[in-house]
């Protein structure tokens, strides 16, 4: 998904954009494509295409979705041990190079790449964030919007907890223009529109065979940037390092942020149902659990 990343932020007009990859070839391809693009669709910013990290120095804003994709019939915690190095390297390589950057983590398991790139970077938790709550929240809203027949535009709604099988979408915050959800919706098929919502990526991976999510995610990133190159001030799930929100201490973990220019300006603390609230409580402690994994790998 790191192209079709590169593609959305190149065809926003405002920033140089670099691609990295081990493989050699592929990302000079990628942006020589990308570049030869530029005259039709009508943007400017240079692709650059490199193996190594030496074109990136100085960078404000480094995405990193580096990594092995998530197989069918293969947890996002399978991923672990793997991407755990590949992360690590390019957040070494990150510190060294772009000292002043923010950190977007999109690498699976998501909430514990999180902590590998906040380790090895050592850079304060506003600098660090990881791309998942909009991606979940994009799906629940998209879920949303068939079902009732209307607009994605005016389905509000967002994910919390980690990224993976305890996810929470919240209901209780979810509206149609204003009308609360509950009231056009029953809970049953409310609770089976939360699970497929779950089980999203899951659904992409088994469809595609090969790979995962790409379209989607890669939205989700553009936004983001959009948020901090901009100053924004969007309040937008995203994965957190939280240090007492919600009843969450030393996690990265997906919670309603302000983000802006210097990136995690705020976690923005909601009042959730009691449901909700264990909810995200226990997906907290399956993300504590892949932390503690984490130290093992």
């Amino acid at each position: 998904m790191g192209a079709t990343t590169a593609q959305r932020l190149a065809e926003r007009d405002y920033a140089d954009v670099v691609l990295v990859d081990i493989v050699e070839g592929m990302p000079q391809g990628k942006a020589l494509d990308l570049n030869q693009s530029g005259p039709v669709v009508g943007y400017e910013p240079n692709i650059v295409g490199t193996n190594g990290y030496e074109e990136t120095s100085g960078s404000d804003i480094v995405v990193i979705t580096s990594g092995f994709p998530r197989q069918p019939g293969m947890s996002r915690d399978d991923l672990l041990a793997k991407n755990k190095e590949i992360v690590g390297g390019v957040a070494s390589e990150v510190k060294g190079r772009s000292p002043d950057a923010i950190v977007i983590v999109v690498t699976n398991p998501l909430d514990a790449m999180c902590h590998v790139a906040y380790e090895t970077t050592q850079f304060p938790r506003e600098r660090v964030v990881g791309m998942a709550g909009i991606l979940d929240s994009a799906r629940f809203r998209t879920f949303l919007a068939w079902e009732l027949g209307v607009s994605v535009r005016d389905v509000t709604g967002f994910v919390l907890g980690g990224h993976g099988d305890t996810m929470v979408p919240v209901v209780s915050y979810t509206n149609v223009a204003g009308v609360p959800v509950r009231q056009k919706i029953s809970d049953d098929r409310l609770e089976e529109i939360v699970q497929r919502t779950r089980d999203g990526g899951a659904e992409v991976v088994k469809l595609l065979q090969k790979g995962s999510a790409f379209y989607a995610p890669a939205a989700a990133v553009a936004e983001m940037v959009d948020a901090i190159v901009f100053d924004q001030k969007r309040v937008l799930p995203c994965a957190a390092l939280c240090q007492g929100e919600f009843g969450v201490e030393g996690l990265f973990v997906g919670v309603p942020v302000r983000l802006g220019a210097d990136g995690i300006e705020e976690i923005v603390e909601i009042e959730l149902e009691d449901d909700e609230r264990a909810e995200l409580a226990k997906s907290a402690s399956a993300v504590e659990e892949l932390v503690q994994a984490l130290q093992k790998v």
